[in-house]
């Protein structure tokens, strides 16, 4: 009897917090879903009609949202993998310090530490074509020098460095953390066997601490998803669309014209891509284990 009255007070006690879940996330998710049926236009409210698939069908056949789901998918990609990697490198590089490992640390997180606005707004000021450090360095050695947001061939590839220059800190503090639980008794059986050091770290290092690489890669797969701030502040989605994403289209042609119905069924079909793309990472990671 005492039991079941802790267990319906349990209950009692969750369910607030049930409450306020369901009504900020569940409600806004299918809110959205319905809108995304409709015509719905804040200017336009009390002309809403129901349109079926309209919105998607326009949505699926416009030429720049592909580029922009093109654009968001290979950015994702690298900036995961580039990331990851660097990350990694970074872990293993700070735990083999004697000494030190703290101050590291911390210089380390600074990067990630800063508001998304601040890194866009430093590296704007950084990269300006014309009081930017970069172009200066570059016309003090005679090199050419680039309108770096603007152009074409360099917009994607600088937006794509400073995402990884500000998210490999979090990739390092997981796999760091990780890499404190290895135990040390492997690394030692494993020198006097002779093994090397790629040997170690494939066979025992990748091994313990595959679960937290999957976890990290997933967090971060559906983190640079929604690629949305830098875009916006740096390029704007341009030079021709070369650095548009999935967000940036949806809020400049669904939200900023108030046309609502239209962005929530981008809004769906970007989620709709985020699981398909974390979908891939979990099945890996559960396969790998």
């Amino acid at each position: 009897m005492r039991s079941m009255r802790s267990g319906w007070f349990a209950r009692l006690m969750v369910l607030p917090t049930l409450v306020v879940l369901l009504v900020l996330t569940t409600y806004p998710f299918l809110s959205t879903i319905g809108y995304s049926f409709t015509n719905y236009s804040y200017l336009k409210r009390a002309a809403t009609v129901f349109i079926g698939l309209q919105n998607y069908v326009k949505l699926l056949q416009t030429r720049y949202f592909q580029l922009a789901v093109r654009n968001t998918v290979v950015f994702t990609i690298l900036a995961v993998v580039l990331e990851m990697v660097l990350g990694m490198l970074v872990a293993l590089f700070v735990r083999s310090l004697r000494r030190g490992q703290k101050v590291m640390r911390i210089l380390l997180l600074l990067p990630y530490l800063l508001p998304t606005t601040t890194v866009a707004m430093i590296w704007k000021m950084m990269l300006s074509p014309n009081y930017g450090i970069l172009n200066q360095a570059l016309s003090a050695l005679h090199l050419p020098v680039h309108n770096w947001f603007m152009e074409t061939g360099t917009a994607f590839p600088t937006i794509l460095v400073i995402d990884v220059w500000q998210n490999v800190p979090f990739v390092f503090l997981l796999l760091y953390a990780c890499l404190q639980n290895v135990p040390k008794r492997q690394y030692e059986a494993a020198r006097i066997d002779g093994a090397g050091g790629w040997q170690v770290f494939w066979h025992i290092t990748v091994p313990n601490i595959r679960e937290g690489i999957g976890v990290c890669a997933l967090l971060r797969t559906i983190d640079t998803f929604r690629l949305f701030d830098k875009v916006n502040i740096l390029t704007g989605g341009g030079p021709a669309g070369t650095t548009s994403t999935i967000t940036q289209y949806i809020y400049t042609y669904g939200i900023k014209n108030l046309k609502f119905g239209f962005g929530s069924a981008g809004a769906v079909v970007m989620t709709l891509l985020v699981l398909a793309l974390s979908s891939v990472t979990i099945r890996n990671t559960l396969r790998a284990s």
